[in-house]
């Protein structure tokens, strides 16, 4: 029996950053985001011993365990060794498994693509051993193996989107820890997503980045309490909500002329969120038909996401290509997470 998996990566429209410790502890935060039809894939086979083999097909790394080994962690695939060892899902394997593994966008990418594949992997063993979990547990779960039991610095955003699919409105209440979190599910109609995947605009920069030095410079800056960082991110919730609300009410160019703002709050965060390059892409953009867009993920590089006046689309891909950016089509998820067996 072979057991697959796969997990959405999401486009986060607003918010993020807001639900970061300490921030998200004392004042709480909000982000809405929606899943996109490009997947972090996991694929299980059961084996007759008790060793583990993981290997990933983006990196081209095979690796070789042991279930009575203590596979520490030393930079190599911990992401898998953590989501074995983990005393919520490892509830005595008896034999030993291959994992295969790879995802539609590289980490560092902007769509949350590390996450979504402790989400996928948390997937294929909640399916071998029926275990019992909603999606808000495995999205509990796959927080605690990044942000505790690996110490990878990040949001928690990304958890919950793979999990749940869709598009969604996400509330991160005060105080530590996940139990106040709730995941609003958007009805949108079908007409506004038709829409927005035909004026939307996603294209790879070229470039990836590490989060956890941009999420590190945020979280420095509000713990020394610098005016423009807590002022930009309180506002930054209040256009989360307002774009939310353009969405629902099928206001498209408000929520086109929203996300500017959001991304020029965004920006006062961090330094490293934005660059020269980004900049530039960004102007044109604006200068050729966008009415606003953002950096998707923490910044720094990976994908820009772009909404766009409807006849003037495809002059801002060819403008942002004539730049070496790489404008890649999409469509929507509406699942999450999703497991399944393959039988001979």
């Amino acid at each position: 029996m072979i057991i697959r998996s796969k997990a959405p990566l999401r486009i986060s429209f607003s918010g993020g950053g807001t639900e970061v410790s300490p921030y998200k502890d004392e004042y709480g935060g909000v982000v809405l985001s929606a899943t996109i039809e490009k997947y972090a894939y996991g694929s299980l086979r059961l084996r007759d011993d008790r060793n583990v083999t993981v290997k990933s097909l983006d990196y081209d790394i095979v690796a070789k365990y042991n279930l009575d080994d203590e596979m520490n962690y030393d930079g190599e695939l911990d992401l898998v060794k953590a989501v074995i060892k983990n005393k919520h899902l490892n509830k005595g394997y008896e034999k030993g498994f291959d994992f295969f593994i790879h995802s539609d966008a590289p980490p560092g990418s902007g769509l949350g693509s590390s996450s979504t594949m402790v989400v996928a992997l948390i997937g294929l063993l909640k399916h071998l051993q029926r275990l019992p979990l909603t999606n808000y547990e495995i999205a509990n779960l796959a927080y605690h193996i990044e942000r505790e039991d690996l110490g990878i610095k990040g949001g928690m955003q990304d958890q919950y989107a793979a999990a749940f699919g869709g598009f969604n409105f996400i509330e991160f209440g005060r105080g530590p820890g996940l139990s106040n979190v709730v995941v609003n599910p958007l009805r949108i109609d079908p007409e506004v997503i038709n829409e927005l995947e035909y004026r939307l605009v996603l294209c790879y920069t070229g470039r990836t980045r590490l989060s956890a030095n941009i999420i590190s410079t945020q979280v420095e800056a509000y713990m020394k309490k610098e005016a423009e960082v807590l002022k930009a991110m309180d506002e930054l919730k209040k256009i989360t909500t307002e774009m939310k609300n353009a969405l629902l009410q099928t206001r498209l160019d408000d929520f086109g002329r929203l996300l500017h703002e959001a991304w020029d709050n965004k920006k006062k965060m961090a330094k490293q969120i934005t660059n020269t390059a980004i900049d530039t892409l960004y102007a044109t953009a604006r200068q050729h038909g966008a009415l606003g867009g953002k950096i998707l993920g923490a910044g720094g590089g990976g994908y820009l996401l772009l909404y766009c006046e409807f006849d003037k689309k495809h002059v801002v891909a060819e403008e942002l290509e004539k730049l070496g950016g790489q404008v890649v089509e999409f469509n929507f998820d509406h699942h999450g997470l999703q497991t399944w067996d393959v039988r001979a």
